[in-house]
């Protein structure tokens, strides 16, 4: 998971109560915790996928997260997370739907946005390159149970979002501008090449 630097807000409660257990999450921007990040030493720039999932009423599923050791400090991101070994990054992000959403049945479309970022989390610094694509649901259902054990332990839940309630937030959600995007790719469709982000750093 791990995905965090940018910024929007919304009101709202998470879908799903707090997960218990230990999990995994850096999904300030994207995550999965790897042994060679330290906290003053953060691994190459990690290579991450996102789904911005669309439901049929055009609904963004968000998910919930908030700081292991500070709960009070939260936002609210997109699905996703880091490649693992050699997959492609279409299969890191139906992978990490699937793992963070429970949705199985995702049709994805072309990729929409990229974005560099950097931010700390769980007292590490997360470097990454990120890639949203589009993807399109006819089930709005989540399940949290495939969650790491960081996620278990930095994710509250999820939410479905119109686009009227992401305009009209009131909390912290990444990426930057997501409510001004949404409403562009629905206004407009897919772009015909990624669009490139604000690099950010927090």
């Amino acid at each position: 998971m791990a995905d965090r630097p940018g910024h929007t807000t919304g009101r709202g409660e998470a879908a799903d109560g707090p997960a218990a257990g230990d999990g995994e999450a850096a999904d300030r921007p994207g995550s999965t915790i790897r042994g060679d990040e330290t906290a003053d030493r953060p691994a190459a720039i990690r290579q991450v996928s996102r789904v911005v999932l669309l439901d049929p009423d055009d609904r963004i599923l968000l998910l919930h997260g908030f700081e292991p050791d500070d709960p009070s400090d939260t936002w609210w991101f997109t699905p996703g997370g880091g490649v693992e070994g050699t997959e492609t990054r279409e299969a890191a992000a139906r992978r990490e739907l699937a793992e963070e959403t429970g949705i199985t049945d995702a049709v994805l479309g072309p990729v929409l946005w990229k974005r560099r970022c950097s931010f700390p989390f769980d007292g590490r610094r997360w470097d990454q390159d990120e890639w949203y694509y589009l993807g399109r649901t006819d089930r709005t259902a989540t399940d949290m149970a495939g969650h790491t054990e960081l996620e278990r332990r930095s994710v509250s839940g999820l939410r479905w979002w119109t686009a009227e309630e992401l305009s009209a937030a009131h909390e912290t959600v990444y990426p930057t501008r997501l409510a001004e995007l949404l409403r562009t790719l629905l206004d407009e469709g897919p772009p015909s090449a990624p669009v490139l982000l604000e690099t950010e750093r927090a």
